[in-house]
């Protein structure tokens, strides 16, 4: 079975308000075995509303409507659900007393408008909503021949989740059929997306019952794979089966396969070599050492740093000789190995990381544009300089250059 989300309120279509519901529903509905085929976000016109109930029963076998059940003009879940079902609204003595003794109990007068949110569809059970005035609906039926599930949610957050987990679970899971999701995140590093598929590709067709997904970000791919099956050892067999041949082509390339992040993996690594770390940061500003330390526990490995942003600062802080600067410039190898080996020192930490470039927008010259950063990493045996060329602008730049920094360090590492 699979479900479809429709998030209900004219101010999710404005720039200043997110649908963050449908987020908690999918993963419940996941826990399930309920594939989420379709979100909608559709404003408070019941024309609107109505059209999108339509679609949405003739695709899904689970609906779920979250919002327009307050007493406003605008609340109008109730009647395009009604309007749809071609049923008109009743209104139930029961929920009208719950709605009168509810204000009553709070010294509070009850305006007329309250009234319609003990408007039920004929059929109906009615979900009580402990957190809020607005009750939730429940319609288990058959549509064009075939069963359906229609859920009327209240929108906020702390409403949603209780009512969902105390008045929807246990009903959802009775009308189920046995199914599971299996998933996993394989991640990989300083591969370009295209690249990426064209290697993988050629795999993946060849396993149609597992959805591969590929995302792409600042210096990272992430491979998801996804399967449902009628038990959970079915679809985790198809979907670890699928990652142990991704794994096989791409090799030292994939740093995570149970989706930990590039700096959990160098932690990794550190602790398991009893190895510490310093870094000297000029163009990243303190973006490699700030997810260091996001991870719990990185004070085991992690001995600290500098930022290094000015020339006066890389001598002073990392012994960067004042005339290797000024033969070479701070955006270059030779300075960017000096910085990775003086910081090791200064800092007395197993491993030296270091980065220095040109971010943008401006401060690039036709020999050394913006984008140019050379990453270097010292253990005192031997230091490895990389230079790259990043496009984009100053944020984007500076996110890939902390990615190759850090995937620098863990091929090292490894």
């Amino acid at each position: 079975m699979d479900a479809e989300i429709i998030a209900i309120g004219s101010e999710l279509l404005t720039p200043f308000r997110q649908d963050t519901n449908s987020l908690y529903l999918t993963d419940k509905l996941n826990q399930l075995g309920v594939e989420v085929a379709f979100k909608d976000v559709v404003g408070d016109n019941l024309q609107h509303l109505t059209q999108v109930v339509q679609t949405a029963l003739g695709r899904a076998d689970i609906i779920i409507l979250m919002g327009g059940l307050g007493p406003t003009e605008d609340d109008l879940t109730r009647e395009a659900v009604s309007a749809t079902l071609d049923v008109p609204l009743q209104r139930d003595p029961q929920q009208l007393e719950v709605l009168k003794q509810r204000f009553a109990k709070r010294g509070l007068p009850m305006s007329d408008n309250n009234l319609k949110q003990a408007d039920v569809i004929p059929g109906a059970t009615v979900l009580p909503n402990r957190n809020g005035s607005a009750p939730g609906q429940w319609i288990a039926g058959s549509y064009d021949g075939r069963d359906k599930i229609i859920m009327l949610l209240p929108g906020p957050p702390h409403e949603l989740q209780a009512l969902f987990e105390e008045q929807c679970l246990e009903r959802l899971q009775t009308k189920l059929p046995e199914q599971f999701i299996a998933a996993r995140v394989l991640k990989v590093a300083m591969i370009g997306e295209s690249q990426c598929d064209a290697r993988i590709a050629p795999i993946y067709v060849k396993y149609p019952l597992v959805q591969t997904t590929i995302l792409a970000n600042a210096g990272e791919i992430q491979i998801h794979l996804r399967s449902r099956a009628n038990s959970s050892q079915a679809a985790q067999e198809r979907v670890d089966r699928l990652a142990e041949e991704l794994e096989e082509e791409l090799d030292d390339a994939i740093f995570s396969t149970q989706g930990e992040s590039l700096e959990q993996i160098v932690g990794y690594y550190l602790q398991m070599r009893s190895a510490t770390l310093a870094v000297a940061e000029s163009c990243t500003g303190g973006l490699i050492g700030e997810r260091l330390t996001s991870v719990s526990g990185s004070s085991r490995y992690f001995a600290g740093g500098a930022l290094v942003y000015s020339n006066e600062m890389k001598t002073k802080l990392a012994d960067v000789p004042k005339k290797l600067i000024q033969e070479h410039g701070a955006v270059s190898a030779e300075v960017a190995k000096a910085l990775a080996e003086g910081i090791r020192k200064r800092c007395g930490a197993t491993w030296g990381l270091a980065v220095t470039g040109i971010a943008g927008p401006g401060g690039g010259t036709p020999e050394k544009p913006v984008g140019l950063v050379y990453h270097a990493v010292s253990s005192g045996e031997k230091s490895d300089v990389v230079e790259r060329r990043f496009v984009g602008d100053r944020e984007r730049v500076r996110r890939w250059a902390s990615q190759q920094a850090l995937d620098l360090l863990r091929r090292k590492l490894m």
